[in-house]
């Protein structure tokens, strides 16, 4: 091979993007958690006035009382959403993260194989030429 396939500074100026999407994404899964809780916390429930909230008692040798606001129907289905969809959010940026750091690792290991070869290359012109002046008669 003449050429190398693969500029270091343009995988770099992408994975910098890429970073900055990632990062994009990850306030607009925040944002859309939040908008959740909030939907559900104003979604109500499907008990009437005062019996929308529950108090519960806490263990025997405790005194702390506990208070428990009855779940409609919406905020519920919301609940079972997010949890269902966290593993997936969770996998993407993951995904992401592991994606940028392994584009970076291999084009590390990519310039350093570059310059592996070129100290071979200098290696090999370097014998050649002492094999040459050798024969010549010349000095190492």
């Amino acid at each position: 091979m003449t050429g190398w396939d693969i500029k270091p500074q343009g995988v770099q100026g992408q994975l910098r993007l890429t970073g900055a999407k990632a990062g994009e994404l990850e306030k607009a899964l925040q944002a859309m958690l939040s908008d959740i809780q909030e939907a559900a916390q104003a979604a109500g429930t499907a008990v009437p006035g005062s019996a929308a909230t529950t108090r519960l008692q806490g263990p025997p040798s405790s005194s702390d009382n506990l208070e428990r606001k009855a779940q409609g129907p919406v905020a519920a289905a919301l609940a079972q959403y997010v949890e269902k969809r966290g593993k997936e959010f969770t996998s993407m940026a993951e995904r992401t993260q592991a994606a940028v750091l392994g584009a970076a690792k291999a084009t590390n290991a990519y310039v350093e194989g570059d310059l592996e070869t070129a100290k071979e290359a200098q290696d090999a012109a370097r014998s050649v030429r002492l094999d040459l002046l050798k024969d010549l008669g010349g000095k190492k």
